[in-house]
């Protein structure tokens, strides 16, 4: 009986292929060994959790994708991935040895080739055996190539970030009935994560959870602390299905708000809103960032405003948190349709976020939770 299950069509995996292909060609190019697991699973469908242990494809320019990795992962490989070639190594093999061997055996002792030297599974160790052991092999780093193909995303990608979104707002309905004085911050994260996993997320957790003080320093995580009335709590959920991400921010106040702290969230909410209504392809990702920059610091918010306002998000396996494309002021880039952003504005331990997808004439957001400030 087969075990096949890939996330996507056969074909779209064939296309994706062939676009990294055009882009090895333009580079004069005989293959890519891929090391970043987002670009494995997105380029054949192989996905196992134990992607930290050591495992690349070899995508040819002709013939089909060959997959390296350890032999217990092969019920996975049968189960995700579309294309049958694999070189698999034990626990007690020379792994570098077998690595250099699969390559040479596929490209030749000679070829021209494209390596991720972004991808942190490639260590400098490794890099150093596969040198010494393939001499006559060129090796070139393609990390913005394979990055770069995946900002852009397809219907079935979406679908799966649209599915994430509603586990996120099932997550944050939970976050907020569970935050009341007397609850630890640990016990909110477990509300959490249940309503989340129950709501379809694979791999749940609030990507940032903390009350008191801790609110107002971004990345905080959850803890034993208890809540007390008139904490402020900060919450992003971070779900995902298939490992394709979509989160969020809402603000909260255990108990009590102040008119003075109403009146920030509202001001957050309204500039946020009028930079996502700006959003829409060959805009130049420096015009929302400018509005939530002179927002923010002309309303008197912050005194300074340095992290970025806008990051991409899709296909994200930990430990990376976003897609290397963000706005900040010096930013070169224009949005295009089917890039998904996560875009978020903070002041005075208050965040309000959204998921958003670029569409043909303007964007779409995928998170449609309320938008205020939540006082359990």
């Amino acid at each position: 009986m087969s075990i096949a299950r890939p996330w996507f069509a056969r074909e779209e995996y064939l296309a994706r292929v062939e676009r990294l292909r055009a882009g090895l060609v333009a580079q004069g190019l005989d293959a890519l060994v891929a090391f970043m697991p987002e670009t494995v699973t997105w380029s054949t469908g192989f996905f196992t959790r134990g992607y930290s242990s050591y495992q690349f494809a070899i995508i040819p320019v002709a013939g089909d994708p060959v997959l390296f990795c350890r032999d217990v992962e092969e019920y996975y490989l049968d189960a995700t991935c579309v294309f049958p070639g694999r070189v698999m190594w034990t626990d007690s093999d020379d792994r570098d040895a077998v690595a250099a061997g699969a390559i040479r055996t596929t490209l030749g002792p000679k070829a021209r080739v494209g390596i991720e030297m972004g991808a942190w599974p490639l260590s400098a160790g490794r890099f150093a055996a596969l040198q010494a052991r393939l001499p006559e092999v060129g090796f070139v780093d393609c990390t913005a190539l394979t990055t770069g193909l995946r900002l852009v995303k397809s219907p079935a990608e979406i679908a799966y970030q649209r599915a994430a979104a509603r586990a996120a707002e099932a997550g944050m309905a939970a976050g907020i009935e569970a935050a009341v004085a007397g609850t630890t911050e640990r016990d909110m994260a477990a509300a959490i994560c249940a309503a989340m996993i129950r709501a379809g997320s694979d791999l749940p957790g609030p990507g940032v959870l903390s009350s008191g003080e801790r609110a107002f320093h971004l990345h905080g995580g959850y803890s034993d602390r208890v809540l007390e009335r008139g904490d402020i709590v900060q919450l992003e959920v971070t779900p995902n299905v298939r490992h394709y991400h979509a989160r969020f921010m809402r603000p909260m106040k255990v108990g009590v708000a102040t008119d003075e702290e109403q009146r920030t969230v509202e001001t957050l909410i309204a500039i946020q809103d009028q930079a996502i209504a700006t959003v829409a392809p060959g805009v130049a990702a420096t015009v929302p960032d400018g509005i939530y920059r002179q927002g923010v610091l002309g309303a008197g918010l912050r005194e300074s405003y340095t992290n970025k306002t806008f990051y991409s998000v899709g296909l994200l396996l930990q430990p990376s948190g976003g897609e290397p494309l963000e706005a900040e002021p010096k930013a070169t880039w224009r949005f295009e349709p089917g890039m998904v952003f996560h875009t978020y504005v903070l002041a005075h331990g208050f965040g309000m976020s959204e998921t958003i997808a670029v569409t043909e004439t303007g964007c779409e957001r995928l998170t449609t939770f309320p938008r205020r400030l939540f006082v359990t």
